[in-house]
């Protein structure tokens, strides 16, 4: 048996109807879903009840990072309420960021200070990456570098390599440098730069990625789930279905 569950980000689905996508996605073997915002805000117990009909976890919840740093017990409470331990904080907008070493780091203190409160809670924070943080800085220093050693060691990494290639960084040197950090693993599939269809995304195995170069990497990190995403598909079923018959045949 794999030590991996397999998780949807449902952000990849969000426009489509919402009826019935947890029903499709046991129906073709995901173990558990990963939420982004709208999917829990309103109603949490209400989706905790519907992924539990159809048998499916919540692996763990996207949140803003303004969320953790200002609001941080009703994130915890949503945790809670879904039955997830994980809380995934993925992104800065863009016009909040700045290009400076000490910008990074205050979001890794961010980080930081959240995993304490959560950690009390018996919750943990993830940071998720996105391919500006592989951008080098005037210094020649990486964001990323900066957020990972400024949350300290309670902040865990959910590694997305589309992202990663995105960024023009080698996904192989990422999974060996946070091999320690590393708990959930995105496997974001992208075609070649310059392609427009869908974004230039597409289902997992379908793309550039060597899948089965990274994957003897994967066990040396800590992860335990394994998620599909994909920004903007053209067929949310077709990329759930493909991308985890891909990632069963390369996990077997």
């Amino acid at each position: 048996m794999s030590r991996y569950d397999v998780s949807f980000q449902m952000y990849s689905s969000r426009l489509f109807p919402a009826e019935g996508q947890l029903a499709y996605l046991a129906e073709v073997g995901y173990d558990a879903v990963e939420l982004f915002l709208p999917n829990y805000e309103h109603d949490a117990a209400g989706f905790k009840r519907q992924a539990d009909a159809v048998g499916l976890k919540v692996s763990g919840i996207h949140m803003p990072l303004a969320g953790l740093d200002k609001e941080p017990k009703r994130f915890f409470d949503y945790a809670h309420t879904l039955g997830t331990t994980t809380l995934i904080p993925p992104y800065v907008p863009q016009t909040e960021r700045r290009p400076t070493a000490a910008f990074w780091q205050s979001v890794g203190e961010i980080l930081g200070r959240g995993a304490e409160g959560a950690k009390a809670e018996g919750l943990r924070v993830e940071w998720h990456n996105h391919d500006f943080e592989y951008v080098k800085l005037e210094d020649r220093t990486r964001p990323i570098d900066h957020i990972m050693a400024a949350s300290g060691p309670d902040v865990t990494l959910e590694l997305d390599i589309g992202w990663v290639v995105r960024g023009w960084a080698d996904p192989a040197q990422e999974l060996m440098k946070y091999a320690d950090r590393i708990t959930t693993i995105q496997l974001k599939d992208t075609a070649p730069a310059g392609t427009a269809l869908d974004e230039g995304w597409v289902t997992t195995g379908d793309g550039i990625i060597d899948w089965k170069a990274l994957y003897p990497l994967f066990g040396n990190t800590k992860a335990t789930t394994l998620v599909v995403e994909h920004d903007n598909p053209s067929d949310w079923k077709v990329l759930a279905k493909r991308s985890i018959n891909y990632i069963r045949t390369l996990i077997a």
